[in-house]
């Protein structure tokens, strides 16, 4: 039974984000911590799916956990740990292929693209970046964050599309577009893939004007490019992943924030 405990907006990172995990990136650093589990029993499929509508459930009313009270924090923090130890796909990290929708996060949506973790490592700093992620988050408040797809293809591509509605302050108008960040995608082991992002653009707005504009492949930002000039290197991005099955995807970053996505 859900708990009915009042909640507020609360975008900001889970309560339960530590300083552990590590800033400078290193593949063995997060190998010998947690590995991905094969659950080959059968009779757990039933155990599965049940786990899995009580999380979406959740995730459904409390909008992707942006309005999560404690205890319902603590309960999909839950639902996910026994997800992850009733993976049913061997090698998790390599069978990611196809479309996703985000329907749950542990932290801002805005994290789960490639453009965002590829800050969070070139920085090398978690509470200076975290406190940078928190800022935008503040500053953005008139904006909403609405679909959340990562698209990964046969080649490990991973596109990934964030839409965005921007509001202005005490002026009736919503500035609406997508954010598309591509990055490639090394798998290294059965649970962990290195992105590396190539670029990122904008595309879809609902201003005419501004639409043709930014649909210049001129304008695209080549980060992948500028992370080679500026620091010598493209930043190696790791992404966890636990768990898959025929629908749902849960992945993990650096920080072990967690992204769960359904098949679209």
């Amino acid at each position: 039974m859900l708990p009915t405990t009042t909640t507020t907006r609360s975008s900001k990172r889970w309560a339960f984000d530590t300083d552990s995990a590590p800033s400078d990136y290193d593949f063995q650093d997060l190998t010998g911590e947690k590995a991905a589990t094969v659950d080959e029993n059968e009779e757990d499929a039933s155990i599965r799916d049940a786990l899995k509508r009580e999380l979406l459930l959740l995730s459904s009313v409390t909008n992707r956990g942006e309005y999560c009270s404690k205890d319902e924090q603590n309960i999909l923090v839950d639902l996910v740990a026994q997800l992850e130890a009733l993976n049913p796909t061997a090698s998790p990290a390599r069978n990611c292929q196809g479309e996703w929708d985000l329907c749950l996060s542990s932290t801002q949506f805005f994290r789960s693209s490639p453009f965002f973790q590829s800050l969070r490592v070139a920085v090398n700093d978690k509470a200076l970046i975290n406190n940078g992620f928190d800022l935008h988050d503040r500053a953005s408040t008139p904006s909403r964050v609405g679909r959340v797809r990562q698209t990964i293809d046969d080649n490990n591509l991973l596109t990934s599309s964030v839409d965005l509605q921007v509001g202005f302050p005490l002026l009736p108008l919503r500035v609406e577009g997508t954010v598309v960040t591509t990055a490639t995608m090394k798998v290294v082991s059965d649970d962990l893939a290195e992105l590396q992002i190539v670029k990122t653009q904008v595309r879809g707005s609902n201003i005419p004007f501004l639409n043709e504009y930014l649909e210049d492949p001129r304008l695209d930002m080549p980060m992948g490019d500028l992370y080679q000039r500026l620091n010598g290197k493209v930043p190696v991005v790791p992404m966890k992943t636990y768990y898959v099955d025929e629908g749902m995807r849960i992945a993990r970053d650096i920080d072990d924030n967690f992204f769960v996505f359904t098949r679209a």
